[in-house]
């Protein structure tokens, strides 16, 4: 384990500028950054289904995305997925498949989670591959953003 998970506190920052600027598409405030192993900034993503008519447009893919483009290959090993919410299944398997060997997160999803929560898509044995899981950095935050933005909606 990487010790106290703080030390994820600016790069979840980071993944919040993100997120926050979701909802002015009327997406779901989720954000995410893919950092390479120095720590520098090689991907960053927000929901933006509802911008783009896109099922897959979730934070993490697009976030995945970027980084496999700038870096120039599919394989994210040495790379770190920082994400306001807990994966859902979709992007946890991204995730796998990606090789990326950790994820920090801020806010679990008892609902969809797919990091530890409802599944554990991440560390399943009988994955080609197993994820770290850092949870509840900056928790409070990421969950008061997701809050804030579905009372809103009511």
């Amino acid at each position: 384990m990487y010790g106290d998970p703080r030390r994820f506190d600016d790069l979840m920052g980071l993944a919040l500028v993100e997120a926050a600027a979701a909802p002015a598409t009327g997406d779901v405030p989720v954000g995410a950054v893919v950092v390479d192993a120095d720590g520098a900034v090689v991907g960053a993503g927000r929901n933006a289904r509802e911008a783009t008519g896109d099922p897959t447009a979730h934070a993490e893919v697009l976030a995945l995305r970027a980084a496999a483009e700038t870096l120039g290959r599919w394989r994210l090993d040495g790379c770190t997925l920082v994400v306001t919410l807990e994966p859902c299944a979709m992007c946890a398997g991204a995730i796998v498949l990606a090789r990326v060997p950790r994820v920090v997160l801020g806010a679990w999803d008892p609902k969809a989670g797919a990091t530890g929560s409802v599944w554990d898509v991440v560390r399943d044995p009988r994955s080609v591959h197993r994820v770290e899981v850092v949870g509840g950095v900056r928790e409070d935050e990421c969950g008061d953003l997701l809050r804030d933005f579905f009372e809103n909606q009511r």
